[in-house]
């Protein structure tokens, strides 16, 4: 493989255009490898950066996608021969290094993680960065002090982060999770996916804003930002724990410290781009435990060339589970 076709972003003044081009495959370095894409994923990150000023792409042209899986294609280490499946997700790929909405990618050997062997290619990316962030959330907020009655809340609930979340919880056995959505209609898969009620965000809210309200939320993982988390800080109960991990609903948080220092609240920043290459791979067993709940989350699966269109229905709020992008691999 010399050339390969790729999604490419590019700007030309004051406009930004996706749309699938022929690139020629460079020599990795010694510590690269190249990874023949199998299966990608779109994230709300990844419709964010085919749109002008989307705030992640940080030079042009670039290859967005910030998850791959594949195999190796070419390699100068034996720690990661030809062959080996491997993923990955984060760091720079798709931001400031081409990513995964290709073909075939030169990608840096310490970024790479071994594909875990209950899991596919495909399954690694109906998880990818949603799944990985989804598991980082759950693992900051549970532990041997909540019970498995706890009352749990997740926003944003039809989300690929959230959805995924929720399953996560409901697999680990706990028993009171409300999923938050505008969208009642999609009740039915997330009662499947383990949610025991669906609320709207004005159902869940209390009727008159205060510093501290009825302890109603023991857990909340927040997957949209903005004001509704504000609002829904104040709602946890003595030792409750938040995490937080999107922002598509705004960056402003506005609060108190009485949560804090009243209920012994904890707030929990969740990051999945940077997070250290040798703590990914208990990440990703911890997932493949888990892999059943991808059954019930709706899955749409396209090719690089329908990335555009898919993007506008995730940005517009009318895309529900996850997208995987599944590569054709010229031979």
């Amino acid at each position: 493989m010399t050339t390969y076709q790729a999604l490419e972003v590019t700007q030309q003044e004051a406009n930004v255009f996706a749309t699938v081009t022929d690139r020629q495959l460079a020599e990795p370095k010694e510590n690269e490898v190249i990874v023949k894409i199998h299966y990608s994923s779109l994230n709300y990150k990844d419709a964010l950066a085919t749109k002008q000023n989307g705030g992640v792409i940080r030079s042009y042209p670039m290859v967005p996608g910030i998850d791959l899986a594949g195999e190796i294609l070419a390699s100068h280490d034996p720690q990661w021969p030809v062959g080996e499946k491997v993923l990955v997700t984060g760091f720079g790929l798709g931001v400031t290094h081409p990513g995964g909405y290709s073909q075939a990618q030169v990608v840096p050997t310490d970024w790479l993680v071994r594909l875990p062997d209950r899991l596919s290619l495909k399954e690694s990316m109906l998880f990818g960065t949603a799944g990985f962030t989804a598991a980082l959330a759950v693992l900051a907020v549970i532990d041997d002090s909540v019970k498995k009655n706890a009352s749990i809340f997740v926003t944003g609930a039809t989300g690929g982060v959230a959805s995924i979340a929720i399953g996560l919880l409901a697999s680990l056995g706990y028993q009171s999770i409300t999923a938050i959505t505008r969208k009642k209609e999609t009740a039915q898969w997330l009662t499947a996916c383990g949610a025991t009620s669906i609320c709207t965000p004005e159902e869940v809210l209390p009727e008159k804003k205060r510093p501290l309200a009825k302890q109603t939320i023991d857990v909340l993982i927040d997957t949209v930002g903005g004001p509704f988390v504000s609002e829904l800080l104040p709602s946890l109960s003595y030792g409750g724990k938040a995490a937080l991990c999107g922002n598509a609903g705004g960056i402003q948080l506005e609060t108190t410290v009485l949560p804090f220092i009243l209920r012994s609240v904890q707030l929990i920043g969740i990051d999945s781009v940077a997070v250290p290459i040798d703590k990914r791979a208990a990440i990703w067993d911890f997932l493949a435990a888990h892999k059943e709940l991808l059954t019930a989350i709706p899955q749409t699966e396209i090719a690089l060339s329908a990335i555009p269109a898919q993007a506008d229905l995730l940005l517009a709020g009318t895309h529900s589970g996850r997208t995987l992008i599944s590569i054709e691999v010229k031979k």
